[in-house]
Order: structure tokens, then C-alpha cells, then sequence
């Protein structure tokens, strides 16, 4: 961002997760710096625990995990004060599928803690760079 500081950017919190047979869950968060226009670069966490979540668990650590994330970053952009980027929150729910019954309240809570939010299909962050690395 300092080495074009003049370009406009988007800066995105997604993640994602995999279970694995009953042995445990993959949870994935990734901080995305698009340059609209000129692509982008992406970070990356992963985090492995052994208990087993059901599916609306694992959709609410997701978005819990972005939140956190979300918050963290937000302090270290107003500490540095670089204040002039948003952060937009994607989540791993959509319209279709098992997940479309818990799309009102994880986007409540998610605009409740004052931060925009997108579902699948626009949740690339989530459903696309987090996911690659479940």
C-alpha cells in the first residue's frame, strides 16, 4: 500500500473451514489487500484444534475468527494511523446450500460490530483464498 499509495485498495477478512473425519478442524483466516484494478495480495493463519464442530459451530468460529482479526487489524492501522481503509468481513454463507439458515444472524453480527459484510457469491476472501488452504 506504501509503495502506491495513490492507488484505491479494499481490504477484506475472510475464513473457512474443513472437518476431518471426526479428528478435528482446520480453521483458516486470511487478510486480503486488493488494488482495485491491479490485483492484490493475500496472508494467511491456519489453526488446527481436535474438537469436532457441527456445522453451525464451525460457521460461527469462522466468522468469530474474522471479527478478532477484523478488530486487530483495525487497532494496528489506527496505531500506525493509517486511517482511510475500511475493512470488509467475508463470510462462508449463502443463499444456497445448508449454510442459508444462518445467513441473518452471522451478517447481523458481523454489521453489529460495525463492519460491512458479503456472502457467497462475493465472499472470495472466504470461500475462495481461505478455503484453498483448508
Amino acid at each position: 500500500m506504501a509503495q502506491d499509495p495513490e492507488a484505491r485498495y479494499r481490504v477484506v477478512i475472510g475464513s473457512d473451514s474443513q472437518c476431518h473425519n471426526h479428528h478435528g478442524v482446520d480453521f483458516v483466516s486470511a487478510i486480503v489487500i486488493h488494488r482495485v484494478g491491479r490485483g492484490g495480495i493475500y496472508f494467511w493463519q491456519k489453526r488446527v484444534e481436535s474438537k469436532v464442530y457441527s456445522l453451525p459451530e464451525r460457521i460461527y468460529r469462522e466468522a468469530l475468527d474474522s471479527l478478532v482479526l477484523a478488530e486487530a487489524l483495525l487497532g494496528e492501522l489506527k496505531k500506525h494511523q493509517i486511517m482511510e481503509y475500511s475493512i470488509e468481513i467475508h463470510v462462508d454463507v449463502g443463499q444456497v446450500g445448508e449454510t442459508r439458515t444462518l445467513i441473518n444472524e452471522v451478517v447481523g453480527m458481523i454489521r453489529g460490530n460495525g463492519f460491512a459484510v458479503k456472502t457467497k457469491p462475493d465472499a472470495f476472501a472466504a470461500a475462495s483464498v481461505a478455503d484453498k488452504y483448508t
